[in-house]
């Protein structure tokens, strides 16, 4: 019964915001790529694009091998690309929770804001992996 609520929810999700927000990740990640220095950040946009198309039943948690490379990266990341896309995480929720059944939609779209400002020493997992104590 969750798996289908949730392949419900992520089928409305993608229909609503999750394309047009994937979509905001593939043009950072591009640009990432462009500059090669940057690469890492574009691999990490894509991870976190894939996360915004399909966001129900899975969640970010930090690695916990991540070090001080991944907090000056995150920096640098908040600074460049982070702030603009967690805008658009919180604008779209703001328009989703106008209604009252975008309210779940707004909530997950919240809660992707951390994820989109700090990208780096984090990996999408199962809710049930992220919770069991894996």
């Amino acid at each position: 019964m969750k798996e289908i609520l949730n392949l419900i929810l992520n089928v409305l999700w993608f229909l609503l915001c999750g394309l047009w927000l994937a979509i905001g990740y593939g043009i950072a990640a591009l640009i990432c790529f462009i500059l090669i220095i940057t690469i890492p950040f574009g691999i990490a946009s894509l991870r976190i694009a894939s996360f915004v198309i399909w966001p129900f039943g899975r969640t970010a948690v930090r690695r916990e091998d991540a070090g001080a490379a991944s907090c000056l990266g995150n920096g640098i990341w908040m600074v460049v690309a982070g702030i603009w896309l967690a805008l658009g995480h919180i604008v779209t929720s703001i328009a989703l929770a106008v209604t009252i059944i975008g309210i779940p939609f707004a909530w997950a779209n919240l809660k992707l804001v951390p994820v989109s400002l700090f990208p780096l020493g984090t990996e999408i997992v199962p809710n049930e992996r992220a919770f069991s104590g894996w």
